[in-house]
């Protein structure tokens, strides 16, 4: 897959994942946005191995906070369970087509899904006030709940449900095209057509994206796409640098680092699509 030294190529993937997981935690997004085009362009790896890869460190970095989230209250199992249904069906259907477009063509699509998740990422995130009455819908499958808030607990309603199930379908099929969680598009989702507050949109979003990665990642290893020899520094090393990034964020302002974040990624959006456009790739 590239002409380094095996024990210099499995230390630089190693240490690109931790770096990639550490902002991905600082800005939500994930550290699977960045580790594809990363290592496609930097570690010369065919496009299908780096997405197999990427998919299974997405499995490994989301159980563990999905599980913490489920635990404090924050996440919505009964929207998270039925959006899955979306999700996974377009995972899976993102995952065969990949098996048929060129390499060219996928690296386009992935440019200009790192171009939006650039602009996301340079956003300021506040909660919004949610008003109005929520869906009857919502209502019936009993999807509307509370989270913690400051010592007590805020009640909400579920909005636009088959508005969400359809924006999770297709956030399903660039994960599963891709090989990244799309939280960014689950969390607009959730946050904007569904209405949920911010903070249940976006740990509802991680405690889907490892069911999702996990429905593509069979296709994959179906498909022999799967090498153990990339996924091993690449989940390691996004689960370190994930953890770090968490406690970072705690106490730290990360403006600046959502900036960081942003131009690199934008960096990346451009070289994905030049070399898609190109033939390079």
């Amino acid at each position: 897959m590239t002409r380094l030294d095996p024990t210099e190529f499995t230390l630089g993937v190693f240490l690109v994942s931790v770096a990639a997981g550490f902002l991905g935690a600082l800005t939500g997004l994930g550290g699977g946005i960045v580790i594809t085009p990363i290592l496609t362009l930097l570690f010369g790896v065919n496009i299908q191995y780096a997405i197999g890869a990427t998919l299974v460190s997405v499995i490994a970095t989301s159980s563990g906070a999905a599980a913490a989230y489920v635990r404090e209250g924050y996440s919505n199992i009964r929207v998270g369970m039925f959006l899955e249904i979306a999700t996974t069906l377009g995972a899976l259907s993102g995952a065969f087509l990949a098996t048929c477009i060129p390499a060219s063509v996928i690296a386009i699509i992935f440019g200009v899904v790192l171009l939006q998740s650039a602009y996301i990422s340079g956003r300021a995130r506040e909660e919004r006030s949610k008003r109005g009455p929520g869906s009857r819908l919502g209502a019936l499958m009993k999807m509307n709940s509370s989270y913690p808030v400051g010592g007590g607990w805020e009640y909400y309603e579920v909005h636009n449900v088959p508005i969400g199930f359809g924006v999770m379908y297709v956030a399903g099929v660039l994960s599963g095209l891709l090989g990244i969680g799309s939280g960014a598009l689950k969390v607009i989702g959730m946050d904007q057509a569904m209405k949920l507050p911010f903070k249940v949109s976006t740990t509802t979003s991680n405690f889907m994206i490892g069911v999702t990665a996990a429905a593509s990642a069979g296709v994959y290893l179906h498909r022999g796409y799967i090498h153990p020899g990339l996924c091993m520094p690449v989940i390691l090393g996004v689960l370190a640098g994930a953890s770090t990034g968490t406690r970072f964020l705690v106490r730290s302002k990360v403006s600046v680092l959502r900036t960081i974040f942003g131009i690199v990624v934008g960096v990346l959006a451009v070289e994905m699509i030049y070399h898609g456009i190109t033939g390079r790739i």
